[in-house]
């Protein structure tokens, strides 16, 4: 028999290869994390504190964690329910459903938040009604959390869909066979199986709620202290040449883009850790 030899790459490759990827995550990656924190503590803590102690500051934090607070449970919930009628039903215009859910991704965040002035703007489509009964949607905190809603909506279901087709109806239906109620079967079979999942999608959505900028800068009217998030309210500050402040908060937002970088790497762990366990 003919031995088989088996094409290697030369040596100097895998260095090379290596190299070009710790040139670039320095240049793209960690440089710029390292520029925000500086810049933020160049003039010292007083100066950073004092930055972040500003009135405007803290609305523009208030605001930005307001807007998550009602955007990822609000996300979650509808996440999860489409995800259950994807995959364990059979409907007319199922796929047509599934690509709709990817339209928050196809669609420029401008656009988005031009979709939502031209909705609900004094010359949009319900804008008339809405002066009339004295209801502020654009420009206004309503505008910023349908924004962020649009945008960062796709996550969770996303995430679950997938993981619930892998995970096929045999546990569900045996649960329905044997009496349980279709919430006993939620509670007890499906969502044991999904935490990871559903947990990955909500830091996701988190993520991306925190940070949007396009959609909310469109429909906020930028008034300062009012509808500034965090990202717009950095964008203003360093316009104005505030720098020391612009870095400030931008260092903050970092840090908690850093923190939910930590807990999807956790949960991305424990995911693989229970794909190990189910396969053995």
């Amino acid at each position: 028999m003919n031995r088989v030899t088996i094409n290697r790459e030369p040596p100097w490759i895998k260095p090379i290869l290596m190299g070009l990827s710790l040139i670039f995550l320095f240049v793209f990656i960690f440089l710029p994390l390292i520029t925000i924190f500086s810049e933020a503590f160049e003039s010292g803590a007083a100066v950073y504190v004092k930055a972040l102690s500003d009135r405007d500051v803290f609305a523009s934090i208030k605001l930005t964690l307001l807007a998550a607070l009602i955007c990822v449970p609000l996300n979650t919930v509808f996440g999860v329910m489409l995800a259950w009628v994807i995959t364990k039903f059979n409907f007319p215009g199922k796929n047509v459903l599934i690509t709709l859910i990817e339209v928050p991704f196809a669609v420029s965040p401008v656009i988005a938040g031009l979709l939502f002035i031209f909705l609900f703007g004094s010359f949009g489509w319900f804008g008339s009604w809405l002066m009339d009964h004295n209801i502020k949607i654009v420009f206004a905190v309503p505008g910023i959390v349908l924004a962020t809603a649009f945008v960062s909506f796709p996550f969770v279901a996303r995430e679950l869909i997938p993981l619930m087709q892998e995970m096929g109806k045999d546990d569900e239906e045996a649960a329905l066979t044997l009496g349980a109620t279709g919430f006993q079967t939620f509670i007890k079979i499906t969502l044991p199986n999904i935490k990871w999942g559903l947990l990955y999608g909500i830091i996701l959505t988190n993520a991306r709620a925190m940070g949007e900028f396009g959609a909310v800068a469109v429909v906020s009217g930028l008034i300062r202290g009012v509808t500034t998030t965090m990202p717009l309210y950095i964008d203003i500050l360093y316009g104005e040449y505030m720098f020391n402040a612009a870095f400030a908060v931008a260092s903050l937002l970092t840090l908690l883009a850093l923190v939910t970088l930590v807990v999807k790497t956790i949960i991305e762990h424990l995911i693989a850790e229970q794909r190990k366990q189910k396969m053995v």
